[in-house]
């Protein structure tokens, strides 16, 4: 059980939105489901509400590490600093439980594909997949997760399976720098958690 997060804290996180998506670049947007797009579109009051909820209830891991990822202000990173292996982790707040930081750190890359860029995470037993897509220095990750020993999920995106206007594997989210060879990248959740998180470092 851990500590309450001091308010403070987090005041700068409540403001990082200074990279959320316009909704004017088509491109990712002819990909996404309606759902998604209004999802990301929801990024700023998503991420207030879970910090929120970690700041106000007891979870689980180190949330010294969630704060060192929430609070900076995301900037821009051009493609060619964001290709090559990380070592990720994911973080996911409110919901289940108010926060939760794994330890665990697994191998991620990003690297080029069919002339886009394609971010991966093949370690761990939640695993993801999806393209990444440029958004006013930020980039929109349009992808699909998948546990361990099953085939990877693509994004369903306009042609959900089963008519479902969401499914439980899709994911949207926006990808920001935090620091030299630090990223973050946030996931609006539809399961478990309000947000997911992936630190990435290097």
């Amino acid at each position: 059980m851990g500590a309450q997060i001091p308010k403070l804290i987090f005041a700068a996180a409540l403001a990082a939105a200074t990279l959320t998506p316009s909704l004017a670049f088509a491109g990712w947007q002819d990909q996404a489901s309606p759902a998604d797009v209004d999802r990301l579109a929801q990024l700023p009051t998503i991420r207030k509400q879970a910090i929120w909820d970690a700041q106000n209830g007891d979870g689980r891991g180190d949330f010294r590490a969630l704060v060192r990822v929430m609070q900076p202000d995301g900037h821009a990173v051009p493609a060619r600093l964001l290709m090559g292996n990380w070592r990720c982790r994911q973080m996911k707040l409110g919901r289940m439980a108010s926060f939760m930081v794994y330890d665990g750190w697994f191998s991620c890359n990003i690297r080029p594909y069919n002339g886009g860029l394609l971010l991966q995470k093949s370690g761990g037993s939640q695993r993801f997949i999806g393209f990444l897509y440029p958004e006013n220095g930020a980039w929109v990750y349009l992808g699909a997760s998948s546990a361990r020993g099953e085939p990877y999920h693509n994004y369903s995106g306009n042609t959900p399976s089963l008519g479902a206007q969401v499914t439980p594997d899709d994911q949207i989210g926006l990808l920001t720098g935090i620091g030299d060879n630090h990223l973050r990248l946030e996931i609006p959740a539809i399961q478990e958690s309000i947000l997911d998180v992936v630190e990435f470092a290097r």
